[in-house]
């Protein structure tokens, strides 16, 4: 049994950022603590100063002495802060325990009921739909999500009931610093592989992300994915509560998986995307329920429908789950709609940086726009996340990209990587098909004006990718308005 960390006076290095921000939240919620550091001002470091927490900017030695005693641990992000940071190395001298972010919500999350989401696409949207369905059934959850809630507007949260609702991040193995009591893994294809190095690696992860399930635990997949279901077949040989969901296909196909839920119907309207699903392994009359769901897309109905399960796991009503799932309003920077211009141009803003993602989300804003039938196009902006990531992609990019009917590609946005001689969007621009118009712009500040050009009545315009694509959002609906 591992020793209890000391969280009594708590202090966060690169504090305003999202993930640590939501647990400094929590700290301060329970009475802890809190001093911190970060680069600039922001208004998730206001927040926290109203909260009580004592803040510096910029990173120096004499920031540990915010507080009236010295901290009794230190949390840092190994990622994103270097290992000489000069708050790092005098708690390393102070002797202070140093933990990672992953450590700290480990911590947080003793004595409740771990709700855990994981896979490689669509953690932050189902985590958003559990706590949101949650809160619609009566129950007041703890949540850490990895995006802000548009209805809550916030992206963490204290609450009162002893559940615990949080994303379980694989990018770096710290899923395996959880004992979740419900897991859920959407999918699982491979990614982070500067990481882990190759895909065995990769998948070994979730395998082993099983093995932390409590004994009374319940592992629920998704059906449709062919690898999370595999998953769930072992986890099965190995004694696991598993609970399968997806549509009536995949339950046929993985017969060997109880169903948790199962998709009977799923109808794309103008406004919203009606859903009925039916819960078997439910005897009660609530064993089949239909929501409208206002986001768009199959991924997003998937989605929504583990969130039905993970929530009645977790004690909650399943009609009182759906009526929070219809009234659902997303998460930022998932679909999120930044506005309309004129002539009915839409411009909506999206995360999704992954070739699997980039073709969930352009599927569903064609399905959108095909049921208004106004003869709109789909408009893409998008800007590739990692030099590794669109060489290793390149070809994935193009084919998912090719759904949408005309593309702006921004230079690639690299982030913590250097640039690759020899490599920009182009490699991408050239495995995609030739009847999508295609234009390349390397100039940031000329790509409001080239997505406008590109855009005509009833378009649906998207601005995409994991980089600073999104402050393009706004510029682009000026723009058009203009």
């Amino acid at each position: 049994m591992t020793t209890p960390i000391d969280l009594s006076r708590v202090h966060m290095i690169g504090i305003g950022g999202s993930g640590m921000s939501g647990l400094a939240r929590i700290l301060l919620s329970r009475g802890m603590e809190v001093s911190g550091s970060d680069v600039k001002d922001s208004t998730p470091v206001e927040v926290l100063r109203t909260m009580g927490a004592k803040i510096a900017i910029g990173h120096k030695t004499e920031n540990l002495s915010q507080l009236a005693e010295k901290p009794t641990v230190v949390v840092t992000s190994f990622a994103a802060i270097p290992k000489d940071n000069p708050e790092l190395v005098a708690a390393h001298e102070a002797q202070i325990p140093v933990i990672r972010r992953s450590d700290l919500l480990a911590e947080l999350m003793q004595g409740r009921t771990q709700v855990l989401l994981a896979g490689t696409h669509g953690k932050t949207s189902t985590t958003s739909m559990v706590v949101s369905a949650l809160q619609a059934a009566g129950k007041d959850a703890s949540f850490a999500i990895g995006g802000q809630l548009n209805r809550a507007g916030t992206n963490a949260h204290h609450g009162k009931d002893a559940i615990f609702v949080a994303e379980a991040d694989e990018s770096d193995a710290s899923l395996l610093r959880y004992s979740p009591d419900i897991a859920v893994i959407t999918n699982i294809e491979p990614d982070h592989l500067d990481y882990f190095g190759s895909a065995e690696a990769y998948f070994q992860v979730f395998d082993d992300f099983v093995g932390r399930i409590t004994d009374t635990g319940t592992l629920i997949v998704c059906l449709e994915d062919d690898h999370a279901a595999e998953l769930g077949l072992r986890a099965l040989e190995r004694g696991v509560r598993v609970l399968g969901y997806g549509g009536s296909a995949a339950v046929q196909k993985y017969a060997e998986i109880p169903v948790g839920a199962e998709i009977l119907a799923e109808e794309v309207g103008q406004k919203a995307t009606t859903v009925t699903v039916k819960l078997p392994f439910n005897e009660s009359p609530e064993a089949q329920v239909t929501y409208e769901l206002q986001i768009p897309g199959h991924h997003m109905v998937l989605n929504s429908t583990a969130a039905l399960v993970a929530g009645e796991i977790a004690g909650a009503k399943v009609g009182l789950l759906a009526e929070g799932l219809s009234d659902f309003t997303g998460v930022r920077r998932r679909f999120e709609y930044r506005g309309t211009g004129g002539d009915n141009i839409r411009v909506y803003d999206d995360y999704a940086h992954h070739p699997t993602e980039v073709a969930a989300v352009l599927k569903a804003a064609r399905d959108k726009v095909a049921a208004e039938g106004l003869g709109g196009k789909v408009v893409v902006c998008f800007q590739p996340h990692l030099y590794s990531r669109t060489i290793e992609f390149a070809k994935e990019f193009g084919q998912a990209l090719s759904l949408a009917d005309a593309v702006v590609l921004l230079d690639i946005f690299g982030a913590r990587e250097k640039p690759v001689e020899g490599i920009s969007s182009r490699i991408i621009s050239d495995e995609m098909a030739d009847d999508v118009d295609v234009t390349y712009e390397p100039d940031f500040s000329s790509a409001r004006h080239t997505v406008a050009e590109m855009t005509n009545s009833n378009d649906l315009v998207l601005t995409m990718g994991a980089g600073s694509v999104t402050l393009l959002a706004a510029e682009i609906l000026e723009e058009i308005q203009g």
